[in-house]
C-alpha cells in the first residue's frame, strides 16, 4: 500500500450510494485527480447497478472497495485503512437510506462502517426525489448529523430523473470540488472581513461603446475564492467579467469606476482588510452621448477626465485596516511599485510585469513581486493565481501579527 499523506496531495475517500446521480460522481473523481487529490472510492451494492467499479478504478487509478468482508480487498485496503487514509470522507450521491443509517449509528456495509471508523470530516451531498428530500424524517436526520459535526451540501433544484421538478439534484461536480477544498483548507482568516475588487470598469461613450481595459478579473476572483476557503467573510466588488462568483462570497456587481468607488466606500468601514485587484478605469469621457455616434469621414476627438483615485482615498482613511494594492507595469517594475506603495499609503503591493510570459492579462498564472511598507521585497516565481492569492494572504497575516 502507498504511504498515507505523502507529498502535497490530499486524501479523499468518496462513498457512492445507489442513485441515478452516480454518473456525476465519476466526473467528480476526474476533477479531484486533475487537482492532484488522491482518491479512494467505496461503492455500495446499489450503486453498482448504475456504474461499474471498473469505471471508478480506471479514473482514480486505485482499487474500488465494495465488500466489508472480502479477503482480497481487505488485504489490499481494509476498512480501517480506508478510514485512516481519509483526510475528508465525501458521500455523493448520499441517498435517504445512507443518511438514515448514519444518523442511527448503523454500520452494516463497508461505507457506513468506514463512516463510523474515520476521524476525518464527513461531507454528504444528498440526491433524491424532491418529496423524499422534504420528508420530515430525513430532515430530522440531517439536523441531527449537522449537530454532530457532519457537513452537508444543499441539493440543486431542477428536473429530476423521476420526472418531478424541485430540490433533489446532486450539485454540479465543480461545486462539490470547491466545497471539498474549502473544508480541507486551514481557517486562519476566520474573523477577517475582506473587501476585494476585481475586473475592469466600463466607461460609456454612447449606448453601444465604452472605454475599458483588458482585465479578466481572474486575480480578484482567485483572492475571493481563497479568502473564503480560509474562513474569511468576503465581499467582492466586481466590474463586468465572464466569471461566476466563488462559493460563499457576496458579489456586488458594478460597471463604472464611480459605481465601484461608491460600493467600496460603503463596505469599507466594516472590513478588516482591502485588496484592490480591480483594474480601475483611470479616465472617463467628459460627455456620454445619448445616441450612437455615427461613423464619418472626419476624425473623432474624445475629451477625457480623470476618475477618482479609490486606492488613494482609502489610504488616506485607513483607520488601522490593512490595505493591499496591485501594480500592473511594463517597465521598472520595483521602482514604480514602490512609488505607488508610498503614494497610496499601502501596507503591501503586488507588482507584476504584464509583458512577462505567464504574467499577462486573462491568464490563470502570474509572476509577481510583493513589496511591503517596511521595505521587504519578495519576488515570486510563475504560479497559478490561486497559489499567489495564498501567498498574499500569508503576508497579510504577518502584517496583522506585526501590527499588534
Amino acid at each position: 500500500m502507498e504511504p498515507l499523506h505523502s507529498g502535497n496531495s490530499q486524501n479523499v475517500v468518496l462513498g457512492v450510494s445507489g442513485g441515478i446521480a452516480c454518473y456525476k460522481a465519476v466526473e467528480l473523481v476526474r476533477l479531484l485527480i486533475r487537482e492532484s487529490f488522491r482518491v479512494r472510492v467505496i461503492m455500495t451494492k446499489e450503486s453498482m447497478k448504475f456504474v461499474t467499479p471498473l469505471t471508478f478504478q480506471t479514473i482514480s487509478g486505485q482499487p474500488v472497495a465494495t465488500e466489508l468482508f472480502s479477503l482480497t480487498q481487505e488485504s489490499q485496503i481494509g476498512h480501517i485503512n480506508i478510514a485512516d487514509f481519509a483526510e475528508l470522507l465525501l458521500i455523493a450521491p448520499a441517498t435517504a437510506n445512507v443518511i438514515g443509517k448514519i444518523a442511527a449509528g448503523i454500520a452494516d456495509d463497508l461505507l457506513t462502517t468506514v463512516v463510523m471508523a474515520t476521524q476525518a470530516p464527513v461531507l454528504l451531498a444528498p440526491s433524491m426525489n424532491v418529496h423524499m428530500y422534504q420528508n420530515p424524517i430525513l430532515q430530522e436526520n440531517i439536523r441531527k448529523l449537522k449537530g454532530l459535526g457532519y457537513h452537508f451540501m444543499e441539493p440543486a433544484e431542477g428536473y429530476l430523473a423521476c420526472g418531478y421538478e424541485g430540490k433533489g439534484r446532486l450539485p454540479d461536480p465543480a461545486e462539490v470540488l470547491e466545497e471539498i477544498k474549502s473544508l480541507l483548507k486551514k481557517k486562519d482568516l476566520l474573523g477577517h472581513r475582506l473587501l476585494i475588487t476585481a475586473g475592469p470598469n466600463r466607461e460609456p461613450l454612447d449606448p453601444v461603446r465604452y472605454l475599458s481595459n483588458r482585465s479578466s478579473g481572474k486575480m480578484g476572483y482567485a483572492l475571493a475564492r481563497m479568502g473564503a476557503r480560509r474562513g474569511a467573510e468576503v465581499i467582492l466588488v466586481s466590474g463586468p467579467t465572464a466569471l461566476d462568483p466563488p462559493s460563499g462570497v457576496r458579489r456586488i456587481s458594478v460597471t463604472t469606476a464611480a459605481e465601484m468607488r461608491d460600493a467600496v466606500l460603503k463596505e469599507f468601514p466594516r472590513c478588516t482588510a482591502v485588496l484592490m485587484a480591480a483594474a480601475v478605469a483611470d479616465f472617463r469621457p467628459v460627455n456620454s452621448i445619448s445616441k450612437k455616434i455615427k461613423k464619418g469621414k472626419k476624425s473623432l476627438q474624445l475629451t477625457l477626465r480623470p476618475n477618482p483615485d479609490i486606492l488613494k482615498e482609502l489610504g488616506e482613511n485607513k483607520n488601522g485596516k490593512i490595505l493591499i494594492g496591485f501594480a500592473a507595469e511594463t517597465e521598472t517594475l520595483v521602482a514604480n511599485a514602490r512609488r505607488k506603495l508610498r503614494e497610496k499609503n499601502l501596507d503591501l503591493i503586488v507588482a507584476n510585469d504584464v509583458t512577462e510570459p505567464g504574467s499577462g492579462f486573462d491568464g490563470d498564472t502570474n509572476v509577481a513581486t510583493l513589496l511591503d511598507s517596511k521595505g521587504g521585497v519578495d519576488p515570486l516565481p510563475l504560479m497559478r493565481k490561486e497559489e499567489l492569492a495564498d501567498r498574499i494572504y500569508d503576508h497579510l497575516l504577518k502584517l496583522k501579527a506585526n501590527s499588534k
